[in-house]
């Protein structure tokens, strides 16, 4: 076990084995976006299992919050770093996307092949109604346990109303955030306000010595080289130009273009995927036509249907791209180089981020300013996870969703806007199966296993009665 965890975080030390197990478990349920999946790491990790505590857990989300790409993939990250180190890191941040990976990479052929996926809405629509009572279980978990006074339930607020009407950029609440705690902690100092609480102690910064900059840079210049390692297999497929000027003028080397625009997108995605998936599908439709118009929302939609975050749809664009350009090889060997090319580009970086950077994190945990920042963060992760989880939850329980504008600028454009459905697209399936679920959960304090099979059971008839 990775000496970072000390002994009052943990109540049981599992064993790798033991690890492979919970994590696979995990990757194969990890539905509902990052809320569904931080809810479904934090039931498992800390209130089931125990391996970690609920404030380290809390500590390594906030951190996750920060980075660009998949929040939930990185927290998987640094869980199993904690518990297992860099092994341990590697095996939980792989498990929670393979699955998904595995099944986009099936459903992708299956689309490219016969242009249809109507099918695989039943197959997950049970699935998903249960996620959402889990989501709402662990917001409430969270909540009790993250905002701890007055000034974090504000913060929590003024989150979600920044999210939900202001629809402001992700990484700009967090910083907010981040300032709100620092600001708030030096009123404390005054005297004005109640001090400080006992998770927050004074601490000092560690020391920088040329060994504590020299160890993290080696790991970082190590995973660059990983990460981009795949350029010189690309290169061997077709070589007759410069490799980087080929692929940006998209000309010839599709593989290259998938590779070194996801890389790109990687270590820019604050935020979630929603983030860039705009710009993905103008820069993938409109300038190198690897999707036709539409077909960046048939990947969404499967992204959105199977387990493991929703940048997975990244990897469906890379499929099409290389099913249609395969240069030298079978259209489905192509595609899948080019789902494998864009999920390693999207994903790798994340262990970056973590391998490089965590052991100094840990580091910073003692720090009071730190502390004070991550606390507000902490509380405007509620806000986030409020705001996902009704975002998933209109989508799920109705067929139509738009926003409506409650006020608009001297343009036109509205400043001031609200998710708002479409009140006669209540599918009355999913609210029956959300509340069978919820009360499964909150009734009857039945396990998730238990809780998505019968949801899924549940959606399966649902959905074989309406075709009857």
């Amino acid at each position: 076990m990775n000496k970072a965890i000390a002994a009052e975080d943990i109540a049981a030390a599992p064993t790798l084995r033991e690890a492979v197990r919970v994590w696979a478990w995990i990757g194969c349920l990890s539905f509902g976006g990052p809320a569904g999946q931080i809810a479904l790491m934090h039931k498992t990790i800390v209130d089931e299992k125990r391996w970690i505590s609920e404030e380290r857990f809390l500590h390594a989300l906030n951190v996750c919050m920060l980075l660009p790409g998949p929040e939930a993939q990185q927290l998987a990250t640094y869980i199993g770093w904690l518990m297992h180190g860099v092994r341990g890191g590697l095996i939980a941040g792989l498990l929670f996307i393979l699955p998904g990976f595995l099944l986009i990479l099936i459903l992708s052929s299956l689309y490219a092949v016969f242009q249809e996926t109507a099918w695989l809405p039943a197959l997950f629509f049970g699935v998903k109604a249960a996620v959402l009572a889990i989501v709402i279980e662990a917001l409430l978990r969270v909540s009790r346990r993250a905002l701890k006074e007055r000034f974090h339930y504000y913060v929590a607020g003024a989150s979600f109303l920044a999210l939900f009407l202001l629809n402001l950029p992700f990484p700009l609440i967090i910083v907010l955030a981040g300032a709100a705690g620092l600001l708030w902690m030096k009123y404390r100092q005054r005297g004005l306000a109640t001090p400080m609480p006992q998770t927050a102690r004074r601490g000092r910064l560690p020391a920088v010595t040329p060994h504590a900059i020299a160890k993290p840079l080696v790991v970082l210049v190590f995973w660059i080289l990983v990460w981009q390692s795949p350029l010189f297999f690309i290169r061997g497929l077709d070589a007759p130009m410069d490799l980087i000027a080929e692929t940006l003028s998209g000309e010839t080397n599709v593989f290259g273009a998938v590779f070194i625009f996801f890389s790109k997108m990687a270590v820019i995605t604050f935020g979630g995927a929603y983030a860039v998936l705009s710009y993905v599908a103008q820069v993938a439709v409109g300038h190198y036509a690897w999707l036709q118009p539409g077909e960046m929302l048939d990947g969404l939609a499967l992204a959105e249907t199977t387990p493991g975050p929703l940048v997975l749809v990244l990897c469906f664009v890379g499929f099409l791209a290389g099913y249609r350009n395969p240069i030298a090889m079978a259209p489905l060997a192509g595609g899948v180089l080019g789902a494998f090319l864009a999920a390693w580009a999207t994903f790798v970086p994340s262990f970056i981020w973590i391998f490089a950077g965590a052991s100094y994190i840990e580091k910073l945990r003692n720090n009071e300013k730190l502390s004070a920042a991550l606390s507000a963060i902490t509380a405007a992760v509620v806000g986030v996870i409020l705001n996902l989880a009704l975002w998933f939850g209109l989508h799920v329980l109705f067929a139509e969703v738009g926003r409506v504008a409650l006020f608009s600028g001297k343009t036109g454009l509205p400043i001031i806007s609200v998710a708002w459905p479409q009140w006669w697209t209540l599918d009355v399936a999913a609210l029956g199966i959300f509340v069978l679920a919820s009360a499964l959960l909150f009734r009857f304090k039945k396990g998730i296993l238990t809780v998505i099979g019968i949801s899924t059971a549940a959606g399966l008839l649902a959905k074989a009665a309406a075709v009857l």
